[in-house]
């Protein structure tokens, strides 16, 4: 079975993350998937955009909370789901061609995460955002430590990340977090179409302006990749935030 799959329509390829019944959440398998995917639309010579959706009920509900004991099994487990999960964020946000998130349903932790990551952003009305980290014991990744304040200021920053709150499409788009809002049988299509118009740009441009964009940063967002997967690391290996997530799969049974 394939986790996230790359198709393409005309100068747009369209990555989808494929794992519906679990609401898109985060596994090992989901993200070797994810990164193949996107490495592949990347480097596919008709493509000149990007759209990175999720099929079913969901974009991405955030890491698996049943498969952490999985996860957490060891230091190298650990260090490997921490490095693949931050992997994710350089194939997003390094690539070449630019990456429009068509993103509907909820998009919790890693998956808000990834909304983050992309360059334009086409919500569905029906979206939903939160960190859940703060209350598992876990630790925020994608590079948001750098992004967030940045876009929103230090202390709104932190507001989102240590209270965890939802937010609709609404309030993302009043934040300047996602550019469109639309009804979600709308969301795809508005977004393959932004993809196609950004695709009629120069792809030479487009791609020195991504690059002035994330290079321009490229050292404060390497160097917060590298910290939070040190600090996602301790995290996984907190027996805390094992105690936490136990309670909290328990607490849904």
């Amino acid at each position: 079975m394939t986790f996230a799959t790359h198709t393409t329509e005309g100068t747009v390829s369209v990555v989808t993350l494929q794992r519906p019944q679990r609401l898109n959440a985060i596994s090992g398998s989901l993200l070797a998937d994810l990164h193949a995917a996107l490495q592949a639309a990347h480097a596919e010579s008709g493509t000149r955009a990007i759209v990175l959706t999720g099929a079913g009920r969901a974009f991405c509900a955030g890491d698996d909370l049943k498969e952490f004991g999985e996860q957490s099994e060891s230091a190298a487990a650990i260090a490997q789901h921490c490095e693949r999960i931050q992997t994710i964020t350089r194939d997003i946000m390094f690539g070449p061609k630019l990456v429009v998130g068509a993103v509907h349903g909820y998009a919790v932790g890693g998956g808000f995460e990834w909304v983050l990551n992309c360059d334009l952003v086409v919500a569905a009305d029906d979206l939903v955002c939160f960190f859940p980290e703060m209350q598992l014991g876990h630790f925020v990744t994608g590079a948001v430590t750098h992004l967030l304040p940045q876009a929103l200021g230090h202390q709104r920053a932190m507001e989102l990340i240590v209270l965890g709150e939802r937010h609709g499409a609404r309030d993302l788009h009043a934040l300047g977090l996602v550019n469109r809002v639309t009804p979600l049988p709308q969301m795809l299509p508005t977004a393959i179409a932004l993809a196609a118009e950004v695709a009629t740009r120069s792809p030479d441009a487009t791609a020195r302006l991504k690059r002035a964009f994330n290079q321009g940063l490229g050292r404060r967002i390497a160097d917060a990749l590298e910290l939070e997967a040190e600090a996602a690391a301790a995290c996984f290996a907190n027996p805390d935030t094992a105690q936490r997530i136990a309670a909290l799969v328990r607490e849904r049974l």
